[in-house]
């Protein structure tokens, strides 16, 4: 059974304006929106986002009607992130605070801890 998150991982309010809009598309009816962690970048760990089903073990937020979820290994390396949406002229997209970083690439997407993390990379979604 998913557990029920505790404000370990916050969303602000663009950011979940925008998950919900996501999880609005008629295709994801019945789907989460998964923030997960994975091995790669310049910094050696990414952020992800995907959309899937809840597992059992994963963690849940839950926000009118709509769920986040994340996996127990990547929550290890997310405490206390918040995460918020921007648009530019330029660009949009979702933005990790992520206390836990010590470093991260210029992009923002890929960070490292102090401790040492080993993340598998992901297989592709193809």
């Amino acid at each position: 059974m998913a557990t029920v998150m505790q404000p370990q991982l916050t969303f602000t309010e663009k950011a979940l304006e925008r998950a919900k809009a996501i999880l609005q598309k008629p295709e994801n009816d019945g789907k989460a929106l998964r923030v997960f962690v994975f091995g790669g970048g310049c910094a050696g760990l990414n952020y992800g986002m995907a959309i899937g089903f809840v597992k059992p073990d994963d963690y849940v937020l839950e926000s009118g009607g709509y769920k986040i979820i994340v996996d127990p290994k990547s929550m290890n390396l997310l405490k206390g992130m918040q995460v918020d949406y921007y648009e530019s002229i330029q660009s949009s997209g979702f933005k990790f605070n992520n206390p836990n970083a010590i470093a991260s690439c210029g992009c923002g997407l890929s960070f490292k801890t102090a401790e040492k993390t080993e993340m598998a990379h992901p297989k592709p979604c193809h």
